[in-house]
């Protein structure tokens, strides 16, 4: 399993989800992500609406496996429904 987390520097969402993706790499010998500073990138929000495929007005946002899940609620509960820790997120 793959995440890619597009977020920008001084966003608590970006960092929850780095740090719940950090929690999955040490929990699991199958997950592993990046994350991708959008201003350090010069992604521009334009940008990242082609790649999400929609409008997008916050980050995080997140994909695993190269599906567009959202941001970071919806990034724990998708590691909850798919029972990816063994403790609840």
């Amino acid at each position: 399993m793959f995440v890619v987390i597009f977020g920008r520097p001084g966003c608590p969402y970006c960092v929850r989800a780095v740090q719940l993706s950090e929690q999955l790499v040490e929990s699991r010998d199958d997950f592993k992500f990046k994350y991708v500073d959008i201003h350090a990138e010069g992604i521009s929000k334009a940008d990242l609406e082609k790649t999400v495929g929609k409008p997008v007005e916050t980050v995080p946002q997140i994909f695993v496996d190269k599906e567009h899940v959202g941001g970071c609620t919806e990034f724990e509960q998708y590691v909850r429904d798919n029972q990816l820790l063994a403790a609840a997120v």
